[in-house]
């Protein structure tokens, strides 16, 4: 049997202004109606024999993982949703998951895999897990290599003992290499002796803390000790933030397959992409006959091999070439296409200005539903709010600012005190300063409300929590 296990902590910076902190990239449908994340969990029904999913993400993120998961079937029969309080690179979330599996069900391979890759053909993706299964059983530990078509500077490589013509199975690793600059990447491309790094596993997970325990034994440690002390929460399993918080941070490469004797890589040929950068999208996706990719409300006039991409208002080019621009409710990106990876310093300069873009959209999400800020100005703030059928909001209080509630679609059931009211469309109500309040949907169609704040202090750390179905009280 194989355990797939998705690893979703990464926050995506430079696909920045569309994937945020607090909503990344393997969150978003880039390429099609599902998410990033959805795609990678429903890839694995392409495997045949694999056991209940694990999932090991933010715990910031965990009611919007919980949910995609669901809504594609992968919320139930056992799957685990692990939550990580701190980023600890991809060696220890591995190690949990191989903690995990090793203790419920002995025997099984793991097969690790980022929830923000692009695979076209999940037919070429079976075949090649399949290619490494034996060797996974037999104690190795399986990479795939990608087969490479350009000199990307923006992948670490894999080197073949033999060349890549002579490795149909799994291929015992000669040497990982860093992401190397333009003419090193043309040097390894034209040598037929290397793969690129994709990033994906197959191992038993003793196999792959046997070898952990030797190269980074502190890492085991901390990762038992979390584990140990993790407590259930609803359905998700969290560890433990101190003893997480002291795991050191390092990649499964670094940590294990750049020292390991055991590594060999299995050759994938599937259409691959890690979506790294905007570049990458538009690399991957359908173009015109100008070589643009357009998504969403998008005119263009002489552009010819650039990357286009609305979610909000028109956006209208001339005469750009090589290009990508992105816009969103809150923030435009205008990039030349061939320097897209520094989007991330972009994004570090918001941070030092303590800036709310990196982190959020206009758009926040909540396991009841969403928000959205319309408005806002000296002593005010108006918000959209949705609220998803039968979900409700905690019960709280306010300690500087009122509130002002109208409906506009849906029936709202609104605690205030002891009294309980219901509200309809163009009904509204007030929740004044100090008072305790619920809203609540208890129809069968979304609720959607206009919230009219008004206070000396509107910031969303002014909220009392006294009671919420979501265990965040």
């Amino acid at each position: 049997m194989i355990i797939p296990v998705i690893l979703s902590g990464g926050s995506g910076v430079r696909l920045w202004p569309l994937s945020r902190a607090m909503y990344p990239k393997q969150l978003l449908s880039l390429f099609s109606d599902r998410t990033m994340l959805q795609d990678t969990a429903m890839r694995l029904s392409s495997l045949g024999d694999v056991g209940p999913l694990i999932c090991v993400c933010n715990d910031e993120h965990r009611f919007l993982v919980a949910e995609q998961l669901r809504e594609v079937g992968d919320g139930e029969g056992g799957s685990t949703v692990v939550l990580e309080p701190c980023g600890r690179n991809t060696a220890p979330a591995a190690a949990v998951a191989a903690m995990l599996v090793a203790g419920s069900h002995p025997g099984a391979l793991m097969l690790i895999m980022p929830a923000d890759h692009v695979i076209a053909d999940t037919e070429a993706f079976a075949g090649a897990v399949a290619r490494g299964r034996e060797s996974a059983e037999s104690g190795a530990l399986v990479t795939f290599g990608i087969v490479p078509n350009a000199p990307e500077t923006g992948y670490g490589y894999i080197r073949v003992p033999e060349g890549r013509g002579k490795c149909d199975g799994a291929c015992p690793v000669a040497g990982f290499v860093e992401k190397p600059v333009r003419a090193k990447a043309e040097e390894y491309l034209s040598s037929g002796d290397y793969f690129w790094n994709s990033g994906i596993f197959l191992f038993s997970p003793e196999a792959y803390l046997a070898e952990l325990e030797m190269t980074a034994p502190a890492i085991v440690e901390a990762c038992r000790d979390a584990l140990q002390k993790s407590r259930r929460d609803l359905d998700f399993l969290r560890l433990d933030p101190e003893a997480f918080g002291a795991c050191p941070s390092d990649s499964i490469d670094y940590a294990v397959m750049e020292k390991t004797g055991r590594a060999v890589v299995v050759p994938l040929d599937a259409g691959w992409n890690d979506v790294g950068a905007w570049s990458s999208l538009w690399d991957v996706q359908n173009r015109d006959d100008e070589g643009n990719v357009k998504r969403g409300d998008v005119l263009v006039h002489g552009v010819r091999n650039s990357y286009l991409h609305s979610t909000s208002r028109l956006v209208a080019a001339v005469g750009v070439e090589d290009h990508v621009i992105v816009e969103t409710a809150d923030a435009v990106l205008v990039a030349s296409k061939d320097r897209v990876q520094e989007v991330k310093a972009i994004v570090e300069e918001l941070k030092r200005q303590e800036r709310d873009e990196p982190m959020i959209h206009r758009r926040v999400y909540r396991p009841w539903g969403s928000y959205e800020t319309i408005d806002e100005g000296q002593r005010f703030k108006v918000k959209r709010i949705t609220v998803r059928p039968g979900a409700s909001l905690s019960l709280q209080m306010h300690h500087h600012r009122a509130e002002h509630w109208i409906v506009v679609t849906g029936t709202a059931l609104v605690t205030v005190g002891d009294r309980k009211i219901s509200l309809e469309a163009n009904q509204s109500t007030y929740i004044p300063v100090g008072a305790c309040h619920r809203l609540e949907n208890q129809g069968d169609e979304p609720l959607e409300l206009i919230e009219v704040q008004s206070g000396d202090y509107l910031g969303e750390d002014d909220i009392v929590r006294l009671e919420d179905v979501y265990g965040r009280a």
